[in-house]
């Protein structure tokens, strides 16, 4: 099965012209979800599992693997669905994202495909706040559900958003010309409390858009009706995995337009692996912070704040 992801080269070349591939799998019943495979090492049967005690709920053992101990989550019953039963036929998609090597149990995969961001939807209204997805798509009539694992990731292991006691006395120390402000596209829930927890801890604004798209209408919709407001625009910080259109597209885009084209843009992601360093210069981004450390982030943002306020 880990065969399947042996083209790894050949997949990074799909990041900037807004398409990703999805590794399809069943956990408890026929519906079937999807990852992103940029998200994944690889997949193998379920290998022996150590149990721990006192660990959490989802976590069902710890495997050695390839020179790494990580923990094995049950996904299905991450996502308050019945526990898989027999762990010996199952399989496990070994992930790094977030900085961490996890690996989730699942019953099934069925393949990869092929797709297109904007044919990746956000959950339907209606859905709530408690659903563990952070997409939906189609694919030969059947919707697949994309799984919210940094939710997931979240609630097992924990994230600190705490800013450190030195960075949050030099952000107050400094002294902004003009109130900054800062224009977040995440798809995320769980990432976006995280990133305007941290700015917050900061004094800086921010305005939360879920989506690339939303992101740009947001950004042309400034340039057209409200021009100062992006005058007054510190930078942008975007995720690169999103409904319709990605990190990647949206910072191509803003390096299109003559109005937006100045604009200071950080990809801050959750995917791992050297392509990405490529990918920053080659859509021009400015600068790329993997998920999630809270000094790391704020130390970013308030260069760029100081920066800016300098120039002006």
């Amino acid at each position: 099965m880990s065969s399947v992801l042996a083209s790894v080269d050949q997949r990074t070349q799909l990041a900037g012209h807004n398409r990703l591939e999805i590794l399809m799998f069943y956990l408890s019943g026929e519906q079937k979800f999807g990852l992103n495979v940029f998200k994944i090492r690889e997949v193998i049967q379920c290998p022996p599992l150590t149990q721990v005690p006192q660990s959490h709920p989802v976590v069902r053992g710890i495997a050695r693997l390839r020179g790494h101990t990580m923990p094995i989550m049950d996904l299905s019953l991450a996502i308050g669905q019945p526990p898989l039963a027999a762990t010996e036929e199952a399989y496990v998609i070994v992930t790094e994202f977030n900085r961490s090597v996890q690996g989730f149990l699942v019953n099934g995969v069925d393949r990869i495909v092929n797709m297109n961001w904007e044919q990746i939807l956000p959950p339907p209204k209606g859905t709530g706040r408690e659903h563990y997805l952070t997409a939906v798509t189609e694919v030969e009539g059947d919707l697949i559900e994309i799984v919210d694992v940094e939710k997931i990731l979240s609630e097992v292991v924990g994230t600190n958003t705490e800013v450190s006691d030195e960075i949050a006395q030099a952000a107050q120390q400094k002294e902004m010309q003009d109130q900054p402000f800062i224009l977040v596209a995440d798809d995320s829930m769980v990432a976006r409390n995280q990133i305007k927890r941290t700015l917050d801890q900061i004094g800086i604004q921010c305005e939360l858009v879920n989506d690339g798209r939303q992101a740009l209408d947001t950004l042309v919709g400034w340039a057209e009706e409200t021009p100062e407001r992006l005058q007054s625009l510190s930078m942008v910080i975007s995720d690169v995995e999103m409904p319709e259109m990605d990190g990647y597209t949206l910072t191509a885009r803003i390096r299109e337009d003559e109005r937006l084209k100045h604009l200071y843009v950080l990809l801050h992601t959750s995917l791992s692996g050297v392509f990405n360093e490529a990918m920053v210069e080659r859509v021009g981004a400015d600068e790329f912070i993997a998920k999630f450390k809270p000094d790391l982030l704020a130390s970013a943002v308030l260069k760029q704040v100081e920066a800016g306020s300098d120039a002006a």
